[in-house]
């Protein structure tokens, strides 16, 4: 028998090590030990991890890369990054966009980031960015998932045509319902938006994606009247609630109520730690919060969570650098989820987690998905997440893609070694 492509000796994240992945056709034809057959390619992954693909399951890529455009956030705030976007908005042009865009997917490939969730706002008449990223999902579909979200930025009722342009956004192609409720000038408003975009997509067959809740507000409950409209619509499992910070500041009363509602509808949850940690908590003296939502609480329940990186140097957030193994790091800081289980759980969280709340098709290491594949400098899950590993070899249907050189320092001093090797600290235990 013989394959396309044999990945030799790979450690799995499931803990699994000297396994052999073979390729036929673009897809995984075998995972186990010794698979004893010949191939076009042979890649010894010299005990390294292998990894489906990483997954940002919330990014605004309309925005990605125009840090500086006309100005900087000063205050560093949400509401001043939402203003700065108002005054972008008339200044996009299609061509700017997709270009923009384009070189931020030639940086996510390069970290083995091959799906992605982008929100794209409609509340400007003329859906330049809709137009644009639509473009770019086509010109991506090769080696990269994109799937858009109508995102009303500015408030459905909240801003002029908001649901008409959101309605030719979906004609348009876009695939995803979204919203922000507490961004509506009300909180009766903001629930009220919450039930016409849940109907919409219940009307249309589509999944729901809303921005929700990100205030430190504790009395901030969309999420709530999102899990009852999903129940109620029939939406299990094809809703996702995003940023959710408002729960760090609820009551643990109020929560414990909360929490079961977010189980019972199957609503993915999703957290974005880089983004949110410097976001949230700006009106704080001390202590400060850290506008994260109740991971392990959630986890508990088995509900799923999934982590967005939200943005890369725009007006919300002028860091980033497409790099979900950054997204996780944060979230194992800012939640305090330092056990070898949490920081494991925090890599599924940008890699399977966020292939569930995405729908994404044939995704995995098993038999008869789909060859989309990394092999990280690490010895495992826990250690690609605190190196942030770099991305040795990055496969796409089978294909390479991308690569890169191990991460390597070399010393001049008396009596050391000559070279440094990062990934050689992996501890007994990994």
């Amino acid at each position: 028998m013989s394959f396309d492509l044999i990945i030799r000796n790979a450690t799995l994240p499931d803990g699994r090590r000297g396994i052999d992945i073979a390729v036929r056709n673009g897809r995984i034809e075998a995972v186990e030990a010794g698979v004893d057959a010949e191939a076009g390619e042979v890649v010894d992954a010299e005990g390294h991890l292998v990894s489906p693909p990483f997954v940002d399951i919330h990014f605004h890529m309309d925005a990605t890369l125009s840090l500086g455009i006309p100005r900087l956030n000063r205050s560093g705030t949400l509401l001043e990054g939402i203003q700065l976007w108002g005054e972008l908005k008339p200044l996009l042009t299609k061509d700017a966009v997709v270009e923009r865009a384009l070189r931020y997917c030639d940086l996510a490939v390069s970290q083995g980031l091959l799906a992605v969730r982008s929100h794209v706002d409609v509340c400007d008449d003329r859906l330049v960015g809709v137009e644009a990223l639509l473009e770019v999902k086509d010109t991506v579909r090769d080696y990269l998932d994109l799937q858009l979200v109508a995102f009303p930025q500015d408030g459905l009722f909240r801003a002029p045509n908001a649901e008409a342009n959101l309605l030719r956004a979906l004609d348009m192609g876009v695939d995803v319902v979204g919203g922000i409720p507490h961004f509506e000038r009300t909180m009766e408003a903001g629930a009220r938006s919450v039930t016409r975009l849940c109907e919409i997509a219940a009307e249309r067959g589509l999944m729901v994606d809303l921005h929700c809740d990100e205030t430190d507000d504790p009395m901030s409950r969309h999420i709530e009247t999102l899990a009852a409209e999903t129940v109620r619509l029939g939406l299990q499992g094809r809703v996702a609630g995003s940023h959710l910070t408002s729960m760090h500041s609820m009551d643990n009363y109020y929560v414990s109520k909360l929490l079961p509602l977010i189980a019972e509808a199957q609503i993915h949850c999703v957290p974005n730690p880089v983004a949110n940690i410097v976001l949230q908590g700006r009106h704080d003296t001390y202590p400060k919060r850290r506008g994260m939502m109740r991971v392990p609480e959630l986890w508990a329940l088995g509900v799923n969570v999934a982590f967005g990186q939200d943005s890369c140097m725009d007006p919300w957030y002028s860091m980033g650098n497409a790099d979900m193994l950054d997204v996780a790091h944060m979230a194992v800081h800012t939640g305090h989820l330092t056990s070898r289980d949490a920081v494991t759980r925090c890599f599924d969280a940008v890699t399977r987690a966020g292939a569930s709340a995405f729908g994404l098709e044939s995704y995995g290491l098993e038999k008869g998905c789909n060859a989309d594949l990394v092999i990280l400098d690490a010895a495992d899950a826990i250690e690609a997440v605190r190196l942030r590993s770099p991305r040795l070899r990055v496969y796409r249907r089978g294909r390479l893609i991308s690569r890169a050189e191990p991460r390597r320092a070399e010393l001049s001093l008396p009596g050391r070694p000559a070279m440094v090797a990062p990934s050689a600290y992996a501890p007994p235990v990994g």
